[in-house]
């Protein structure tokens, strides 16, 4: 990382020592949680679950603002990742990072909600809502952690604009064509995919096959899930 953006880190690290939370405004954010925004403002940041353009067709649950917050480590990972990417054109657009567990038990109500199908047709077309429970939305996530994001590629265009890289399905699209490996995809989406799990894998992230774009950084002691919003 370099001077700058280490300059940055720590700077926002002693505001959150000097101004810690009020003891009544509780959950707060950990000081070595930050605002990935500040470090990577080159990152395209689509934080889907502030808004009502995601699964639930709502704005979710601790969603405040939108931003991406991670572990400082995880953050520095990802920065690294960019810095690599950025040299060959690349860009990362991430959909979301830290998940508050209020977040998380606002989609296990909503996926328990039957009468509510108003998104099936774009996310779950294939599925029914009560198989979405288990393997897409649990209980716990792996997000309220803060080491785990949700992100995929975009190109630099010849025009100069930034274009989604096909990876074959949409994001949160919960079906096993959205499985990495699945090998219905074309080559096209298949050496997307492998591109960008490749990359990030040489920084230490380590995806979840059921979903290409999940990603969780190895350094996660995956002890404590958090609930602070996100603001």
């Amino acid at each position: 990382m370099n001077l700058l953006k280490s300059g940055v880190l720590l700077f926002v690290i002693l505001l959150n020592l000097l101004f810690p939370s009020p003891s009544d405004a509780k959950p707060s954010q950990p000081v070595d949680f930050v605002d990935v925004g500040l470090l990577l403002p080159s990152a395209n940041y689509d934080i889907r679950y502030f808004g009502s353009n995601n699964f639930v067709g709502a704005n979710i649950d601790g969603y405040h603002a939108p931003k991406c917050i991670l572990h400082i480590s995880a953050a520095d990972a990802l920065i690294k990742a960019s810095e690599s990417l950025e040299k060959h054109g690349l860009r990362l657009k991430i959909f979301d990072c830290y998940r508050p567990q209020k977040a998380v038990a606002h989609f296990v109500r909503w996926a328990k909600n039957s009468e509510d199908q108003s998104t099936k047709d774009v996310y779950y077309p294939n599925l029914d809502k009560t198989q979405l429970l288990g393997d897409y939305i649990a209980e716990t996530s792996g997000h309220s952690r803060g080491y785990t994001l949700d992100v995929t590629l975009e190109f630099k265009s010849m025009s100069g604009e930034y274009i989604e890289l096909d990876m074959g399905t949409p994001y949160d699209w919960f079906d096993t064509l959205s499985n990495t490996a699945d090998d219905r995809i074309n080559l096209e989406q298949k050496k997307n995919r492998f591109l960008l799990n490749g990359v990030l894998s040489q920084f230490g992230f380590t995806n979840y096959p059921m979903e290409w774009w999940h990603f969780t950084f190895n350094a996660d002691p995956q002890k404590h899930y958090f609930d602070f919003d996100i603001k």
